[in-house]
C-alpha cells in the first residue's frame, strides 16, 4: 500500500506541475528565490510576532475560524517564552485571507510587512499554496494546521504542516469504502480548487487500484449553489458510494439537494466536513475522515486540551458562535493548537543557543522539533510534512458526529 501511495502522489504531482509549472519556474518568474540569501525577519524588542493566516470569511470561513480558535487558545495557554534570560511576549497578528487565492497573497504580504517571524495556517490548501512563495522569499516559516494538499510544502523549505496529507486521506477513504463492500463510486469535485481536485484524484486512483469502478465524475464551479443536474447524473449512474471533497459551504447546499433527489448511496467526505454546521436530517449517515476525536482519552495531552478548550469556548458567547454554536471540539481546532505549540517548541529550543533570534533561526529549529501534540507526535520529514499515518473515521448519527474507528495505511 505504501508503494501505491507513492505512485499516486507521483502521478498527481506530475499532473499538477504540468498544469501549474514547477516551483523553480515560479521563482524565476518572480525574480528568483531570495530565501537562501535572506537573513529573514529579526525579533524586535521583547515581543515575538506570530502571524495567523486564516480564512474567517468566504466559503472556508467556518473551518478557518475554528482553526483560529485553537490558535488563540494555545496563545492563552502559552503567551510568553523565555529565551536566553529574556521573557518574550508572543503577539498574534491575525489576517483574513478570505478563502481566496488573490486575497491570500495580499494577506501574506501584510503579515510580512507587520514583522511576523513565523506564521500559522491556513485552512484551505489553495490559499496556502498561493501564499507559499511570499513566505519563502521573506524567509519566514509557516506551519499549516489542516492544509493537506502535497503542493503546500513542495519545493518550499519554509512551509511545514502538522496534519496528514491528501494522498493518505484519499487512500484511507477508498480503503474504507472498499472494505464496506462498495464496488462502484461517483466523485464530485470543485473546478480550480487544489484541495478538492487533488483529493478526488487520490481517491479515484486508490479505489480503482483496489478493484473498484468510478461510474460518474462530476465537477462544479466555485460559488455554485444548484447541484441538481450533477446529482441527477450521479443518481442515474447508480453508484454504491459518492465521494465529495468540498468546503463546508458546499456541503450545506449539496446534502439537502441529494436528499431531495432521492439519492441513497453512501456519501463519503473528507476532513472539511467535520463541522457541526453541516449537521441536518440530510447529513445523517455521512462518513468523514478527520484528524482527531475529542473522546479519544488514551492521549492524556489530548484529554487535557479538550477540557481546557471547552472551558475556553464556554467563557465567551462569541467563541461559541465562532465555533458553530456549540462547545464541540473540531479536529481543525486541535490542529490549530498543535501548530501554535509546534512553533512554541521551536522557540523554546533556541534557549541556550548562540543564534540571532530571527525567522531563519526559527525555521531551522522547526525542522528538528519533536512535539507530543494533541493530534499525536509531531516530527517533520524532509519536505516539512508531519510524519502521520492515522485517520479517524466518523459518521453523523442522531444529529452528532460519532466515532467509528481509526484507519491506517500499512
Amino acid at each position: 500500500m505504501k508503494k501505491f501511495l507513492a505512485l499516486a502522489l507521483s502521478a498527481v504531482m506530475a499532473m499538477s506541475l504540468a498544469a501549474c509549472g514547477s516551483s523553480e519556474a515560479s521563482d524565476a518568474a518572480q525574480g528568483g528565490d531570495n530565501a537562501a540569501a535572506a537573513t529573514g525577519t529579526a525579533v524586535e524588542g521583547t515581543t515575538i510576532k506570530i502571524g495567523v493566516f486564516e480564512p474567517t470569511t468566504g466559503e472556508n470561513g467556518g473551518g478557518g475560524m475554528q482553526e483560529v480558535l485553537g490558535m488563540r487558545y494555545a496563545h492563552q495557554v502559552a503567551p510568553t517564552v523565555d529565551i536566553n534570560g529574556t521573557t518574550y511576549d508572543i503577539e498574534l497578528v491575525e489576517v483574513d485571507n478570505q478563502s481566496d487565492k488573490a486575497a491570500a497573497v495580499t494577506a501574506a504580504q501584510n503579515l510580512i510587512s507587520s514583522g511576523v517571524v513565523a506564521v500559522l495556517g491556513s485552512y484551505g490548501s489553495a490559499v496556502s499554496i498561493a501564499a507559499g512563495d511570499t513566505f519563502k522569499n521573506a524567509a519566514v516559516p509557516a506551519v499549516g494546521a489542516s492544509c493537506t494538499n502535497p503542493q503546500v510544502t513542495l519545493g518550499n523549505d519554509y512551509y511545514f504542516r502538522v496534519c496528514f496529507l491528501d494522498p493518505f486521506q484519499g487512500t484511507v477513504l477508498a480503503s474504507y469504502a472498499w472494505e464496506q463492500g462498495y464496488q462502484t463510486a461517483a466523485v464530485i469535485t470543485q473546478n480550480g480548487d487544489d484541495y478538492s481536485t487533488g483529493l478526488g484524484e487520490y481517491f479515484k486512483m486508490a479505489f480503482t487500484g483496489l478493484g473498484g469502478q468510478i461510474v460518474s465524475e462530476q465537477t462544479y464551479q466555485t460559488n455554485e449553489s444548484d447541484f441538481n443536474a450533477i446529482l441527477t447524473a450521479v443518481k442515474s449512474a447508480d453508484p454504491d458510494c459518492i465521494f465529495i471533497p468540498s468546503s463546508i459551504a458546499t456541503a450545506t447546499l449539496i446534502l439537502p439537494q441529494a436528499q431531495a433527489n432521492g439519492i441513497t448511496a453512501q456519501i463519503l467526505a473528507s476532513d472539511t466536513w467535520e463541522n457541526e454546521s453541516i449537521i441536518s436530517d440530510a447529513a445523517e449517515g455521512v462518513i468523514v475522515s478527520t484528524f482527531f476525536d475529542e473522546n479519544d482519552t488514551e492521549n492524556t495531552i489530548a484529554a487535557e486540551f479538550v477540557t481546557g478548550f471547552k472551558e475556553y469556548l464556554n467563557s465567551s458567547s462569541d467563541n461559541l458562535t465562532a465555533n458553530g454554536g456549540s462547545d464541540g471540539v473540531a479536529a481543525v481546532s486541535a490542529l490549530g493548537y498543535d501548530a501554535y505549540m509546534t512553533v512554541y517548541a521551536a522557540l523554546q529550543s533556541l534557549d541556550g543557543q548562540d543564534v540571532e533570534l530571527n525567522s531563519v533561526a526559527i525555521r531551522d529549529a522547526l525542522a528538528a522539533v519533536n512535539v507530543d501534540g494533541v493530534t499525536g507526535n509531531i516530527t517533520f520529514d524532509e519536505n516539512g510534512d508531519a510524519n502521520k499515518n492515522l485517520a479517524y473515521i466518523k459518521t453523523i448519527e442522531n444529529g452528532a458526529f460519532k466515532f467509528i474507528r481509526t484507519q491506517t495505511i500499512d
